[in-house]
């Protein structure tokens, strides 16, 4: 037999303790699953049963197996182990809804009389409530999870064989606590709503993404007993250490994500209230909605502002007036990215304020842009007299010049010359200008536009639509003034017609519907976000999103783009570039190839090994998690600019954004999948591998742009 297999059967402990009372908590739970069963076979189901063995085999393998005896030579090994006495064993035993089983399992007079008066003490609840409380048991789950990972911890640990006893018994019970109130043990009431348990399974997850990065990309050994042991098949204890990080973070973080997903489905599905729990729903009530979705033009302070008739154009006037100074600057100014206004505004801050806009309200940078101001006055002038070519009206010369715009902004660092920013600026209100004071109907924002485009997309997940208020007072209208405009007021010159629009997609929320609505009956309403991603409504003017390949190739070229843009700040991508430039001589040609095979050729890929119809839909699906890679990537350089440094909770706020943005794409393709009968798998593998990839992202070191700093 080979010496590893026989070391590793050799190394199964058996320790009859241990044995004890893992067959011991499986005779009393069998038992009093048997007697319970009779009474509510319901309940005590034998997915429950196969849910509490399959906790206890897990405990088994993790404390007798040879994981135990490795590892203090391996640290993986020991990372296995730890994964399954706080991810893997805890939720199953709790799965199985042990509490009452265990006890019926008992003697009887045990059970009743000796246990029974303690059991239903009013201060034994009141105990028991305060330490499931959420609060309570992700303080203590985090804690305990931090302090055993310190270097003097868990070096104890590793030389003590109490103490790593004592390390495993505080990782178990902890985690049974923490899980707790996800699973929502029986017979003990929630605390919280269940939707509460999404967030508070995610910033679990952040702590324990933010300890595995410590270990995967720390340059120096953690703990030094695993220095100083045998080395086994060669595996150095750098790349044992950051094995053991990667173990951590990918399949820790997916034990934290698929309840979520699962509590994210229960609560978005068709707007109830979610189950009480991952395994069979108990029967809930719900109380129908007295009252409509909040409208922001009735808020008291901006509502009054956005109602305003010339709000727009004060605003727009603003944000020319900056325009120009910032023109001005590029042009003039210094031509140091950092010290330049042009260098700063748009590629730091504007372009993450206006991705916060659409995270907060909707499309706000589409209500006051600048570049529109000089067509309307124009018009003042001379009214537009031809339609745009009906061979062009799609999405495709956006998406033309939206691939254009993402390799240029690389291969020319266009965010580190202020000059040539200065002079796309005045091309693009060249544009704006010359096409619509030839063609009608915003030619320019729904065809050309590619910023337009990119708000129009993420603007799908914006918590707030423009929409009507009661769909019942537009039946009765005949002059359709939200359209076509009044005397005095112009109507939505994209051809959204309020009573059959769905979503903000091609809605640059400038609100002339609202203001030419003579019923006051347009308004900007709350919806759940992602809402349209979800049903695959027909809109006016666009017609269904699922049926338009346009649209399916301006969502792929907008996700992908997330990734390889951020993807290519980082310094493994910045090296391996340059490795290629010494190669080809040519760095245009390396960032050409980079964005042609991750911004075309991949996603083209993905998209044609599917059904056509299916994948269009399913595309749709990937807004939310590009939009989350969007706010994830220009949030950390809005703060590196603002605070000249790399924050410790920024990575947190970046994978709160990816994790969000994953479990609403997770969520919405599911919906797709029952829509269209399609297999959901390969689309959620393909969620997660982006996932993953934007986390790696998250923690490579990144240039600095907009601060005169190096990293």
């Amino acid at each position: 037999m080979d010496p590893v297999a026989a070391a590793v059967l050799a190394s199964w402990t058996l320790n009859w303790g241990t044995m004890s009372v893992l067959l011991g908590a499986a005779a009393l739970y069998l038992r009093g699953w048997v007697l319970l069963r009779r009474d509510a076979p319901s309940r005590y189901t034998p997915a429950r049963l196969a849910a509490f063995f399959g906790g206890l085999v897990v405990l088994l393998v993790a404390l007798e197996s040879p994981l135990d005896a490795f590892s203090g030579l391996l640290l993986q090994a020991h990372m296995v182990q730890h994964l399954l006495l706080l991810m893997v064993a805890p939720p199953l035993l709790l799965l199985g809804q042990a509490v009452i089983p265990l006890l019926r399992g008992l003697p009887r007079w045990v059970f009743k009389d000796a246990l029974g008066p303690f059991i239903g003490s009013r201060e034994l609840r009141q105990v028991g409530r305060a330490g499931v409380h959420p609060v309570v048991t992700w303080c203590v789950f985090t804690c305990v999870l931090i302090v055993w990972h310190l270097p003097r911890a868990y070096e104890l640990g590793l030389e003590s064989p109490g103490w790593h006893d004592l390390e495993h018994a505080c990782f178990f019970w902890s985690a049974i606590l923490f899980w707790w109130p996800v699973i929502d043990v029986w017979p003990s009431a929630p605390i919280w709503p269940r939707w509460a348990m999404i967030p508070y399974l995610l910033s679990a997850d952040v702590a324990n993404t933010a300890l595995s990065a410590v270990l995967s990309f720390s340059s120096h050994v953690l703990y030094s007993s695993y220095q100083l042991a045998p080395r086994l098949w060669g595996i150095s204890a750098l790349d044992d250490q950051a094995a053991a990080g990667a173990i951590m973070w990918v399949p820790g973080s997916i034990a934290f994500l698929i309840p979520a997903i699962v509590l994210g489905v229960q609560a978005l599905e068709s707007g109830r209230a979610p189950a009480r729990s991952v395994l069979p729903a108990r029967k809930t009530t719900v109380r129908p909605r007295t009252t409509g979705p909040r409208d922001l033009l009735r808020t008291p302070i901006l509502g009054a502002i956005f109602r305003q008739r010339y709000f727009r154009s004060c605003a727009q006037l603003a944000m020319f007036f900056l325009a120009a100074a910032v023109v001005a600057d590029g042009l003039f100014g210094v031509q140091v990215a950092p010290l330049n206004r042009a260098g700063v505004l748009p590629w730091i801050y504007w372009r993450a304020f206006a991705l916060i806009a659409l995270l907060l309200v909707g499309n706000l940078f589409c209500m006051v842009c600048p570049f529109t101001l000089l067509r309307d006055l124009g018009r003042r002038l001379r009214i537009p007299r031809y339609r745009w070519p009906a061979a062009l009206r799609s999405k495709w010369m956006a998406v033309g010049v939206l691939i254009t715009y993402l390799w240029a902004y690389e291969a020319f660092s266009l965010w580190n010359s202020p000059r040539a920013t200065a002079w796309i600026i005045l091309g693009y209100f060249t544009a704006a200008f010359a096409v619509d004071m030839l063609f009608r109907g915003a030619s320019f924002c729904k065809y050309i536009c590619p910023i337009g485009q990119f708000h129009f997309v993420h603007g799908l997940v914006s918590p707030f639509e423009v929409k009507v208020r009661e769909p019942i007072v537009c039946e009765s209208c005949r002059t359709y003034d939200c359209i076509r405009g009044t005397g005095l007021q112009r109507g939505c010159e994209l051809q959204l017609f309020q009573p059959k629009k769905a979503g903000n997609f091609d809605c640059t929320f400038c609100l002339d519907c609202v203001q030419a609505c003579p019923q006051h009956n347009v308004g900007v309403l709350r919806v759940l976000p992602g809402q349209t991603l979800r049903d695959d409504r027909r809109s006016s003017g666009i017609g269904r999103l699922s049926r338009r390949p346009d649209v399916a190739a301006l969502v792929l070229i907008l996700v992908f783009g997330a990734f390889v843009n951020a993807a290519g700040m980082t310094d493994p991508v910045m090296l391996w570039m340059h490795r290629w430039h010494a190669r080809l001589g040519s760095m245009i040609l390396v960032v050409t190839l980079l964005y042609f095979f991750g911004v075309i050729i991949l996603p083209a890929t993905i998209l044609m090994s599917q059904r056509r119809n299916a994948a269009y839909t399913f595309v749709l699906a990937l807004v939310p998690l590009g939009f989350g890679m969007w706010l994830a990537h220009l949030s950390y350089h809005v703060v590196v600019a603002w605070t000249k440094s790399s924050p410790n909770w920024l990575p947190a706020v970046e994978l709160l954004f990816l994790g969000t943005g994953l479990l609403l794409t997770l969520h919405t393709s599911w919906h797709a999948a029952r829509r269209t009968r399609d297999k959901w798998g390969s689309w959620a593998l393909l969620a997660v591998i982006l996932y993953v990839v934007g986390v790696w992202i998250a923690f490579q070191p990144m240039q600095m742009r907009g601060t005169m700093m190096m990293h």
